[in-house]
């Protein structure tokens, strides 16, 4: 018997490529389940699919940063905080430090949606009932409808996940002048913010003060204390774009709605920025 749950959650995270950097990221889940019937009829319940299924993959990487095995880096293990300290690109660099929780080590040479995929169903399966054989999931982004970026950050003041430093999005842009819809403006943000680090200005400190990872040269570093622990990080400026307030999705919508504002100062500036797939926020100008 199969049993089927479409867009059961997304999964929003950040991961490292060693090209890329930390690269922001929103997969829709579609789940299919493979079993005998149970004492009542069914392979499991609707409501514990999305209970316990979801939770378990909540848990084990939405709001992390995925590392692969072939970092080009280092990781290193203490007992209340993971650090890493890596580099991509052209000579970009990135460091980290940040409680365990924060991480979601991936046993394979790349983040990709194959390799999570494999992560998900073996770390699901064994704790599913003894009726359930297999399962299936199929991950995949938004079907795009307008330009879109893939960014990372962290809220410091937010009570959930979404404090650990490094996690991410990836998520489409519009704005509009006069009632207009503006392509041209949207491609060149999701351009300047493509695998952007998007930072919050009071959270930026002097590298001396780093406590657990090293800075090298060209690069801007933030730390900061929330309720699940210390974080800090550093990485290569070009890499990062720092906004004068928190960068919720609301505060996101507010900064493009001021910078579009100040180049078309005679147009009524609309901008929809989303936060990963089906929510976000409006702000006019």
């Amino acid at each position: 018997m199969i049993l089927f749950v479409n867009s059961l959650t997304v999964i929003d995270f950040s991961y490292l490529c060693n090209k890329r950097g930390a690269v922001g990221e929103s997969w829709i889940v579609d789940l299919t389940l493979h079993g005998k019937l149970n004492n009542e009829s069914m392979v499991l319940d609707f409501g514990l699919v999305k209970k316990q299924i979801k939770g378990i993959i909540d848990e084990c990487i939405d709001h992390r940063l995925a590392v692969p095995n072939n970092l080009n880096g280092v990781v290193s293990e203490f007992s209340d905080h993971k650090t890493l300290d890596c580099t991509f690109g052209d000579n970009h660099h990135l460091a980290m430090s940040a409680p365990h929780q924060a991480y979601c080590m991936i046993n394979a040479d790349e983040v990709t949606i194959a390799s999570v995929t494999d992560f998900l169903i073996a770390t699901i399966l064994p704790q599913l009932p003894d009726n359930i054989e297999k399962i299936e999931l199929s991950l995949k982004p938004e079907h795009n409808q307008s330009y879109y970026y893939h960014y990372s950050h962290g809220l410091k003041k937010h009570d959930g996940n979404c404090q650990r430093i490094i996690h991410g999005h990836r998520s489409q842009i519009g704005i509009s002048l006069d009632g207009i819809s503006m392509p041209r403006l949207q491609k060149e943000w999701s351009q300047k913010w493509q695998d952007i680090y998007l930072a919050t200005a009071e959270d930026q400190i002097k590298a001396d003060e780093l406590q657990h990872v090293s800075a090298k040269a060209g690069d801007v570093c933030f730390a900061y204390t929330s309720a699940q622990g210390y974080f800090e990080m550093a990485i290569s400026e070009s890499r990062c774009d720092i906004l004068p307030s928190d960068t919720t999705v609301e505060c996101i919508a507010e900064y493009l709605a001021g910078q579009v504002k100040a180049q078309y100062p005679e147009k009524a500036v609309k901008i929809t920025a989303y936060e990963g797939v089906g929510k976000g926020s409006i702000s006019h100008a």
